[in-house]
Order: structure tokens, then sequence, then C-alpha cells
């Protein structure tokens, strides 16, 4: 057994090199960011671009660098993989402490043992807590002294939604509807199903999110593709690579916007009103290929998955091919560079921060595992203006990447609190992060 598993050991570091010594980016810094990004040719490989930041965690007394004129404290540590973040009304903090639901592998092979080495070296390879945890700085200065398990027993809960008195959890496989009174610190009543999310044995990318409707009329769900571009089948992508509108009341659920292959992050821009979601581009095409990217999203739009990407540029992987969605692929607003893997996105609407991020957005970058060399690993703002990103973004968070290459955490949800400061859920870490205006 011991020399299988070293065999095994073995063989898996060979593939990693190999994967290791795959392209180099090529283009400029920022070139591939912006509503206009540079797109080069795609690089074709049977063994995929690794390079990886192994999940090390922040030693004693470290913490990411944060911005000019910032300053960043541990909100709370000692968590459990901490994903998605969500304030409510009263001040406290919800956090969900989930992972990857245990799955059968969507595929055999080399890529697929490939993946599942990556993702255990990236720290994505624990077991899900699958509660949710409500944090609360009762004496207000900036960090939680209070905690308590919210709710528990949850299938890898993600995003969560508070429409009057009605929490809603965006399970894995399910959006689940639980009562909510203010100031309480656990529910322990069942939740109710409000519909059915799409998941099943593959379930490839599992996070579910979901945001309310300015009225609470509605909700809308981000649901990942079940695969990199279509490799396991179009049957398999029904309602996938999506985001849904459901009726609470009803849960009769409908396609609200397709083509994006895994959108995150839910947020209303405070301008224009539209609905805005960070979204994870395609992989293996190169360390500069496909920009991942934020957009504002139009009912009944469709955004290329998988057959385009960044309106008609063609992706030849998927066949049959569809010329006719092509044709209709709606170039996304604003890319926010190849494989940074972005996921938290929350526009400013607080008076804490300057004056300059009023309406702008604060995105989470998770981090490549696809790019050499590595992107993302950060916290950034892009500003906008009339409802439009209106500059290049700037760095809030980073160091979250040390001299020798290890992840020593990872952005994932962000969220605004009562406020005005900035939490960043980093789920390498363990740790909430709150950014706010250094002391004079």
């Amino acid at each position: 057994m011991k020399k299988t598993t070293l065999r095994i050991a073995a063989a898996g570091a060979l593939v990693l090199s190999a994967a290791a010594c795959g392209d180099t980016s090529k283009l400029p810094a920022n070139a591939d960011v912006g509503p206009s990004p540079k797109l080069v040719e795609p690089v074709k490989s049977a063994i995929p671009t690794v390079k990886i930041a192994p999940a090390k965690g922040w030693p004693e007394g470290g913490k990411p660098v944060p911005a000019a004129g910032m300053a960043v404290n541990a909100f709370a540590g000692g968590l459990d993989h901490p994903r998605w973040l969500h304030v409510l009304p009263n001040g406290d903090v919800l956090v969900a402490e989930s992972n990857k639901p245990k799955k059968k592998d969507e595929q055999g092979g080399i890529k697929a043992w490939i993946t599942k080495l990556v993702m255990k070296r990236a720290g994505a390879g624990v077991p899900s807590a699958d509660r949710i945890t409500l944090l609360r700085d009762a004496d207000g200065d900036g960090v939680a002294e209070v905690r308590s398990v919210f709710l528990q027993n949850l299938h890898s809960p993600f995003g969560m939604a508070l429409v009057g008195n009605d929490l809603y959890i965006a399970n894995t496989d399910a959006l689940v509807r639980f009562p909510y009174k203010t100031g309480e610190t656990s529910i322990a009543v069942a939740g109710v199903k409000v519909a059915d999310l799409p998941a099943g044995d593959i379930n490839h990318h599992w996070t579910k999110n979901v945001i309310a409707s300015r009225d609470g009329a509605k909700l809308y769900v981000t649901v990942g593709s079940n695969s990199n571009v279509a490799e396991n089948g179009m049957e398999n992508e029904v309602n996938r690579a999506a985001i849904l509108e459901v009726d609470p009341k009803s849960g009769a659920t409908r396609l609200f916007a397709s083509g994006l292959r895994n959108p995150n992050g839910l947020a209303w821009q405070p301008q224009s009103g539209a609905l805005w979601t960070t979204v994870n581009e395609r992989d293996e095409l190169g360390s500069d290929l496909v920009p991942d990217y934020m957009t504002s999203v139009k009912d009944g739009g469709f955004y290329g998955w998988p057959y385009s990407y960044f309106g008609q540029n063609v992706d030849a992987r998927p066949q049959p091919p569809r010329p006719d969605l092509v044709a209709k692929a709606i170039v996304p607003d604003y890319a926010l560079g190849a494989h940074t893997a972005n996921l938290g996105l929350a526009f400013y609407e607080a008076d804490l921060l300057p004056k300059k991020y009023r309406n702008g957005a604060f995105i989470g970058q998770h981090g490549s595992w696809n790019r050499k060399p590595l992107s993302g690993y950060k916290v950034i703002f892009v500003p906008f203006a009339d409802g439009k990103p209106a500059g290049m973004p700037e760095d809030i968070l980073t160091g979250f990447v040390d001299g020798d290459g290890n992840a020593l955490g990872r952005p994932a949800g962000v969220a605004v609190d009562r406020k005005g400061a900035v939490l960043v859920a980093d789920d390498v870490g363990n740790i909430v992060w709150r950014v706010a205006p250094a002391q004079k």
C-alpha cells in the first residue's frame, strides 16, 4: 500500500511538473483589463498550464497589505473555509463556511486527476462545514466578540438574502427559506424549500449565490457550468452557466440570462439600478485567455459560453458549433484579467471611505491556477461613473501570496458592513478581514 501511494504521489508530482512547463503570459500588465481587453490567439496543449500557490495560511500576526490611507484588521478568525458574507440590517454578519459537496468525479482521465490535485494544493480540498456562522461587533471596535452557529446541517451553502423576515439560503442543490427575527443569534427551525437548483452527480461549479430584487418580489440565483467548455455534454448544462429568476412565493423559475460560464458575485449598481455579476471564464486556452469579467446583466441576454467568448470570439472546442448563438453573444462590460477568478462583488454606497469609492465596485479575486505568472489573489476596486466602469482597477488588499509563492490567504466574498467598512472572506486564512480608513 505504501509503495502504491508513493507511486501515485510521484506520478502526480511529474504531471504537475509537466503542466507547470506550460505557456507563460506575454501580455503587458493590464492589457487584459477594461472594456476592450487584448485577446491573443488560443494556446492549445494536451496538458493545461498549472501554476499553484499552495495554501499555507497566515503566520502569527500576519495580514494583507491595504491600500494607502487604509487599514486592515481581522474582524474574526478561526473560521472553517469562509466563502461568502451577508450583512444583516442590525449589523450582524453572516458567514457561509462551506466547500464543495462530496460527489463522484464528473469525468475520468488525466485532466480530472490534475484538477483534484490542484484544488487540494490550493486549499479547496477540505470538507464542507455546511453551516452559517453569525458574527457580532457589539462594542463597535471593528472586531466581532460575539460568535454563534446561526444555521447548521446545510448542504454546501453559499449565497444569502434577507427579504423582510424571510432569510433565503442558496444551498448547492436548492434555495431554502428560514424565518428570521432581528437580533437572534441562531435559527433552530427547519427551512422550507423554495426551488430546486441544478446539482446532481457532476455539479462541477457548486456555488450558488442569491440576491433579491429591490422590492423583494424576485430572487436571482447564479448557477455555474457543469464543465469547462461543455465536455460533459450540453444535456448536463440545463439552466447552468446562467442566472435564474425565482418567484419566492411559488418557486417558479425561469432563465434570466445565460452563457455566463461561472457567475458568482451579484449586486445592484446604485446609479443605473442594473444587476451586475462577476464571471469566471473558461480555462485551458493559455495564460492570457480568457479574461474573467464583470458585466451588467440583461434579461434574456446570452454571453457566449461555451461557443464563444467576449462576444463573437469562437471557441472551437464545443461541438457541434452554434453560429446562431455566437451571433447574438453580448460583449461583457469590463474584463478583470485572465484567470483572476473573481468572486465577491459589492458596490459601495456608504460614506466611511473617501468619496472616490462611492458607487464603485469592490471585488474579491480568488486567484489563478491556470496561468503563469499567478494572477488575482487580491481585492480590487473598479471606479464607476453614471452607472458604468470609469477607469482602471485599484488594489485595495494585496500580499496574499508570499515571496515563495505560497498562498497565505485567498479572497472570496466581499461585503460592506453597517459602518461602511469593507469585509473580505479569506477561505485559506480562515479569517474575515475588515478594511477601513487608517486612523490619523
